[in-house]
Order: C-alpha cells, then sequence, then structure tokens
C-alpha cells in the first residue's frame, strides 16, 4: 500500500481524501451534512469527532445519530427523527451542506449524474438530475470523485444536474442567495472556486500527486497558483479515529485503492 509518513505513522492516499473531506464542514455548526460515499461518510464522522461536535449526522433514513458509529453499522444512540419531509425543509432553508458525487464536472461547477449523450438520446442512462438542482441553489454543495479523470472533469456537461456558478448568476438573485460549492476532492486533490471568474482552482495536491498529473487528468484549464500546497496531512489522534473507531473494516481503501 502506498503512503505517504506522517509523523510517526504514514497515511495512505484514501487517508488524505478522508481528511480533505471532513475539511468541507470544519466550523460548520449545527447544520445537517449529508456525505454520499464512503470516504465522505468516513470525512464527515471524522469532522464531528473533532472540529465540528455540533454536526447532525443520520443513519442514512430518517433517524439522527446521537452517537458516532463506523461506517457500515447503526447508531447505537438515537437523537431525533427526521423524516423526508423534514430533511427537505432543512434543504430548502440552507441548514445542511452535503457533499455530492458527480460522473461530469466542468470548471464552473456544473455537475452531471443524469445521463452520458444527447439527453434526447443518451448513450448512457444514470442516476437522474434527482435532488441536485434543489441541492446547490439551497444549500451549499461539495463533490467528491474517487477516480480522477477527463471523462469526469470535462470542459462541458453532457446535462446540468447540479448547477455551477455561472448558471447561478445569470439566473439571477434568486439563485445565487444561498448557491455556494465550497470545495471539490478527489483522489489526486482538492479544488475550489475562488478565482474572479468562479472558475475552478487548484487548492491543493495530495501527497505523492504532482501537478502535472493532476493537469493531464483534467478535461479543461485549471487555474493553478504559482505554488500549490500539499493536502494537510492527518494527525495522529485523526488516524486513530479513522482506522479504529470510524472504518475499522477499511472500506476507504477499496473506494481509494493504493
Amino acid at each position: 500500500m502506498s503512503t505517504e509518513t506522517t509523523g510517526a505513522r504514514t497515511a495512505s492516499r484514501a487517508e488524505y481524501c478522508v481528511v480533505a473531506c471532513a475539511e468541507a464542514w470544519r466550523d460548520a455548526g449545527e447544520i445537517l451534512a449529508s456525505p454520499m460515499g464512503t470516504v465522505p461518510a468516513i470525512g464527515a464522522r471524522l469532522a464531528r469527532l473533532t472540529f465540528s461536535p455540533d454536526l447532525l449526522l443520520t443513519d442514512g433514513e430518517a433517524l439522527l445519530m446521537a452517537d458516532t458509529p463506523a461506517v457500515g453499522t447503526g447508531p447505537a444512540s438515537i437523537e431525533g427523527w427526521l423524516p423526508f419531509r423534514q430533511h427537505l425543509m432543512l434543504t430548502a432553508t440552507g441548514r445542511r451542506h452535503v457533499m455530492m458525487g458527480a460522473s461530469q464536472i466542468d470548471r464552473h461547477g456544473n455537475q452531471n449524474i443524469s445521463c452520458i449523450g444527447d439527453w434526447a438520446r443518451p448513450a448512457r442512462q444514470l442516476l437522474g438530475v434527482r435532488g441536485a438542482p434543489v441541492n446547490t441553489l439551497n444549500n451549499p454543495t461539495s463533490y467528491w470523485v474517487p477516480k480522477h479523470s477527463t471523462r469526469v472533469f470535462v470542459e462541458h456537461v453532457d446535462m446540468v444536474s447540479g448547477v455551477g456558478y455561472e448558471r447561478a448568476a445569470a439566473a439571477g438573485p434568486s439563485a445565487t442567495r444561498y448557491h455556494r460549492i465550497p470545495e471539490v476532492v478527489s483522489n489526486l486533490g482538492v479544488f475550489d472556486f475562488e478565482t474572479p471568474d468562479r472558475s475552478m482552482r487548484l487548492r491543493s495536491v495530495h501527497p505523492g500527486v504532482s501537478v502535472e498529473q493532476v493537469a493531464e487528468a483534467t478535461g479543461f484549464a485549471l487555474t493553478v497558483p504559482a505554488d500549490v500546497p500539499f493536502t494537510r496531512d492527518p494527525t495522529a489522534a485523526e488516524l486513530s479515529l479513522i482506522r479504529e473507531v470510524i472504518d475499522p473494516k477499511g472500506l476507504r481503501e477499496r473506494e481509494v485503492p493504493a
């Protein structure tokens, strides 16, 4: 397994991705975290157990968890009931930060999980638009991409599911009021849209990854600062939580293999 040194211990690429996802919820306060995918789910639990103790987590259905169980196990303690109608109310009032997947994402953060090819006759039918437009226009929405490639990071998405910055701006104040894409995390690095034209910027690369590798795997020109840092190291305490408490079965390594 390929690893990077973190103090006296070592961290895998998957564990760097977990920490990067956790950072999306740093100091989030009492909001609902909705992580989609194994690594984001571990990241949300890590955030709750460290720097975001007020974060709300569900069991994936309709229960708010009072404890923070390992991924793949149920909670031992319940603090609330969150049926779908109440979940939608949280979404519509901005009190939620979802981390979704993306079959395609472009330079302005438009995301596609609906279809590949022309919408009238797609080459591949995917999940469908689902709740992506409501998510992106009503609460912070980040993205997780476990396999960074030019097939995912594209010049133009085939269909807009999640709304990007330029489309939200074109729609006016009603669309931009709560619209925010804090970060995109992939198995190669972390990205944001903190640029004058709200195009995607490379914020950090994971240790062992070069800026050139990221550029080659991206289907559009990224904004690349003069000095791109490495994604921060997990602390020894965070590694213990990831490995012994949150994901003792090592499911993270299946989603981001070495």
